[in-house]
């Protein structure tokens, strides 16, 4: 008896159905995440922008605490080059619908809100945002009593992000934090670690002529206002401290922070020594540093 002849024509078909089928049940689940993609990141976002201002705890913290305590700060936009916020008016006339909606890395990939830098790119970025968002926590008088600064910057393996605090006086350091990186694990990956970050704390920003004063040195070679890198870590050493020293400088948030160091008729010599009388001021605990919240949430 002979063997019966195979359908390839079925077969294919029964393939095809079966590939479309996945694919539409891979495509439905993927949509049907998206929204808890999305508020994961903006969770781990705020998470990190408060670890950067001290206001997060890692071991008792919870997301609704993240929630809570984030809508302490206000969301602005800053133009870079002039150090000023975009009001309502001026965000649509730069095309920039949604200030909370704002991501300034994206914007990056768009020419009409990003600068090439060209071969003047200590950082490694390629473009540089026109506008930058911000976080600003302001004291019962209005005033800002901290503001978190995004930055990044290329390390060893790739784009380094984090989030940058200065106190009032728009000088002194108050925490930094990392929340995404390609650094080596053991390595350049402890600039994660809550110890390195620490050293970070109470450190200068500029010096009494208004220069960048601080950065990263090669481990061991200590040097008065930097930070002590990371043994075997040279080089992502190096990445944070040009990332560091880029977005202090002219290119990154310094004219922004002038001004609000105008505004509050503060100048860096005089915010240098109100620093040195706060701190020897003994520290209060978290929950007394937290106001009644005020603010916006991104």
């Amino acid at each position: 008896m002979s063997k019966p002849k195979s359908n390839n024509a079925k077969t294919i078909s029964v393939a095809l159905t079966l590939c479309l089928v996945c694919s539409v049940l891979v495509s439905a689940v993927a949509v049907g995440l998206k929204p808890a993609q999305v508020e994961n990141a903006r969770l781990d976002r705020n998470k990190n922008i408060l670890v950067a201002a001290g206001m997060y705890d890692a071991q008792s913290d919870t997301a609704d605490d993240v929630a809570e305590r984030f809508k302490d700060f206000n969301v602005e936009i800053v133009d870079l080059s002039k150090g000023n916020y975009l009001d309502d008016d001026a965000l649509k006339v730069a095309g920039i619908p949604d200030r909370n909606a704002y991501d300034a890395s994206q914007a990056t990939k768009n020419k009409a809100l990003s600068e090439d830098l060209g071969s003047n790119d200590p950082a490694g970025i390629g473009r540089v945002p026109k506008y930058a968002k911000v976080y600003v926590k302001n004291d019962n008088a209005g005033k800002p009593e901290m503001v978190v600064l995004p930055i990044q910057g290329y390390g060893l393996w790739g784009t380094i992000y984090g989030f940058l605090t200065l106190e009032s006086d728009m000088n002194t350091i108050k925490g930094i934090s990392f929340y995404e990186h390609k650094e080596t694990p053991g390595l350049g990956a402890r600039i994660e670690e809550p110890e390195w970050r620490a050293k970070w704390s109470g450190i200068h920003s500029y010096d009494e002529n208004g220069n960048v004063a601080t950065g990263v040195t090669k481990a061991g070679t200590p040097k008065d206002n930097w930070v002590d890198g990371i043994s075997g870590a040279t080089l992502t050493g190096r990445g944070v401290s040009n990332m560091i020293q880029f977005w202090l400088g002219e290119q990154g948030y310094k004219p922004y922070l002038d001004m609000l160091r105008e505004e509050s008729g503060q100048t860096i010599d005089n915010a240098q020594a109100n620093q040195s009388t706060l701190t020897a001021e003994p520290k209060t605990e978290l929950a007394a540093t937290l106001p009644v919240a005020n603010g916006k949430e991104a």
